[in-house]
């Protein structure tokens, strides 16, 4: 069984949704945030990214930084921008891209389930990020961007949120970044309340998507709070959106080399792939990769003899790192190496070409996207995958749902 718990979640009053969801932090640069929130005192950047409301040549990662997104969270509060609910609600977040949608339960997790191992994981973090967002959590004194988890879906789980959304108004509605339509519902019924609490208590495990960093601090808060003797029952749950597996759409995540092919690169390539000039850009399925040297796209295809049975090493990914990237091209880490680079597959292929036409970058290979399958496998077999494996689409806005530690 897993712990996913109601909570009275801090949120936007229903005329400011819109103005205030902002996207991740994780995914715009300080200008870029800096430019999204141009003339919008209520986006959630001022407290997401504070560093915009201050001079250029202050780091991101400076004390003043989180001190200024503590004061900017208590603003909103004050100004009726922020409301914190005064009943422990579900919320159910709804995405809608390119016709197709998603529907997540938010709700509290426990830093228990994932020191235990029922919330598993397939990253490695690096602690600078880390660090980064404990400052900001322990500063707000909140976790102020959810974390997207999974589930393997539940055909009760799913009759619950279907049943609200089909008989109850939402309470945000609104189109923002790359035409997504976000909708939000309170689910506020003890009754279901407790039903869809007593279904996910039969879940054995949740799997994060996206936000590993995001849980590591989360988790890490709260257990330092714990030893220190500063614990609340907030402090040791952490906020989460959770989805079932079968609605989630992985997209692919491409990658560009920065360093002139080695004089037996194509004789390299033919070891474990079948070479093809193809003018193909977007790989057909898995086991392919497409290649882009500046003149023409070639489908290079891996032999099956190539190919292991073990659940990371069989992925196009990390074959593409074992034969091309490290054989190849020396290429060992890809976490640290500034040969190598990676571009979501929101930017196209489009982007590959142009990032290989400029004459920066010498090499781009589109993938085909790891599947929800293998993700899973993965974690449940207790392994990671190489660094950049998934890049999911649409992204959750923040701002929509922070959860108080109520530890201050």
């Amino acid at each position: 069984m897993v712990y996913v718990r109601p909570f009275k979640a801090i949120r936007p009053a229903e005329e400011k949704a819109e103005q205030v969801a902002a996207l991740p932090y994780d995914v715009v640069n300080s200008k870029e945030a800096k430019e999204l929130a141009a003339d919008n005192p209520y986006s959630f950047f001022h407290i997401d990214k504070a560093e915009i409301d201050l001079p250029e040549d202050i780091s991101p990662y400076d004390p003043q930084v989180y001190q200024k997104a503590a004061d900017h969270l208590a603003d909103f509060l004050q100004q009726g921008w922020l409301k914190k609910e005064t009943t422990e609600c579900y919320y159910l977040y709804e995405l809608t891209m390119n016709g197709r949608s998603q529907t997540g339960l938010t709700a509290c997790t426990s830093i228990d389930d994932y020191t235990a191992g029922k919330i598993k994981k397939h990253e490695f973090t690096r602690p600078e990020k880390e660090i980064d967002r404990i400052n900001h959590i322990k500063a707000c004194d909140a976790n102020t961007s959810p974390i997207f988890l999974s589930y393997r879906s539940n055909d009760l789980i799913q009759r619950l949120m279907d049943d609200w959304k089909a008989t109850h108004k939402a309470v945000y509605q609104f189109t923002s970044f790359h035409d997504v339509t976000h909708k939000v519902w309170v689910m506020d019924d003890p009754a279901v309340i407790q039903q869809l609490q007593q279904a996910f208590d039969q879940v054995d495990a949740l799997y994060i998507a996206d936000g590993h960093h995001r849980t590591e601090s989360a988790v890490k808060v709260g257990l330092e709070k714990r030893k220190n003797g500063q614990e609340s029952p907030e402090s040791s749950r952490f906020l989460s959106i959770i989805f079932p597996d079968e609605e989630l759409a992985i997209w692919e995540y491409n990658r560009v080399l920065k360093i002139a092919p080695p004089a037996n690169f194509w004789e390299g390539l033919a070891k474990h792939y079948q070479v093809e000039k193809s003018g193909v850009k977007t790989p057909a399925a898995a086991g392919q990769v497409q290649l882009y040297d500046g003149n023409a796209w070639y489908t290079l295809t891996i032999k099956p003899e190539s190919v292991s049975d073990d659940p990371v090493e069989r992925l196009d990914v990390a074959l593409l790192q074992r034969y091309v990237f490290d054989q190849l091209f020396g290429i060992k880490d890809i976490r640290t190496d500034k040969r190598i680079d990676f571009v979501g597959g929101i930017r196209g292929t489009a982007e590959l070409e142009k990032l290989v036409d400029s004459g920066e970058w010498t090499l781009a290979f589109s993938m085909y996207p790891t599947a929800m399958s293998d993700l899973l496998s993965v974690a449940d077999a207790g392994k990671i995958m190489p660094p950049k494996s998934t890049w999911f689409e649409p992204k959750l806005l923040s701002g929509l749902f922070l959860h108080d530690l109520e530890t201050t």
